[in-house]
């Protein structure tokens, strides 16, 4: 991987990684109503799952989708599904006369999983695959060198959003207005929707 590319997939994986997008979005209620710590393995759920998610993308799963394009089709609902449930969970992540937070945060596992059905991730990963692999390493090699370097730049960009989420908590001092905020979060993620879906 020349010096250029380096640089070029640095700055792409920090834009892709910091901008507003599901996972950013649910870091930051999760941040919000859980805390940072309570947060943390949510974070690297994220940076991890989706390294693992751009190198099997790399080695693997360009080659089905090219083969079986109605498969595109099969991930966006499966997708649009999922993070209408999960803007439901936040939207309802405190009653109205609560007084304590409710709900778990994501668990690494869970936020991982997540990867595979959000399609900002699935965007961030084909693009970081065709346009930054090197060639000249192989598939795998390739694939994988792109995954690390990937991660190695979500992490801090991810920890932002849960950050900020921490923040906004200072100012959310009654279950009603945690309640507007998870509302409001709940309504970004459904727009977040839009631009990766759109034909």
């Amino acid at each position: 991987m020349t010096y250029e590319i380096l640089i070029a997939l640095v700055g792409f994986a920090f834009a892709s990684s910091v901008t507003p997008g599901p996972n950013n979005l649910m870091l930051m209620a999760s941040g919000a109503n859980y805390g940072l710590r309570r947060t943390v393995p949510h974070m690297l759920g994220i940076s991890i799952g989706h390294a693992f998610m751009v190198a099997m993308v790399g080695i693997v799963l360009l080659q089905i989708f090219t083969t079986y394009p109605v498969l595109n089709i099969v991930l966006k609902v499966l997708s649009a599904a999922y993070m209408l449930w999960l803007a439901w969970k936040i939207a309802n992540a405190v009653p109205p006369e609560a007084k304590e937070v409710t709900g778990k945060p994501f668990t690494f596992l869970q936020a991982a999983a997540f990867q595979w059905v959000n399609p900002k991730a699935w965007f961030m990963a084909i693009t970081a695959i065709s346009a930054y692999a090197p060639q000249d390493r192989g598939v795998i090699l390739g694939s994988v060198m792109v995954a690390l370097i990937f991660s190695a730049v979500n992490l801090p960009s991810v920890t932002i959003w849960a950050w900020m989420g921490v923040q906004v908590r200072r100012w959310l001092g009654s279950a009603r207005r945690l309640r507007v905020f998870n509302i409001t979060m709940a309504v970004l993620l459904v727009v977040s929707l839009y631009p990766m879906l759109r034909p």
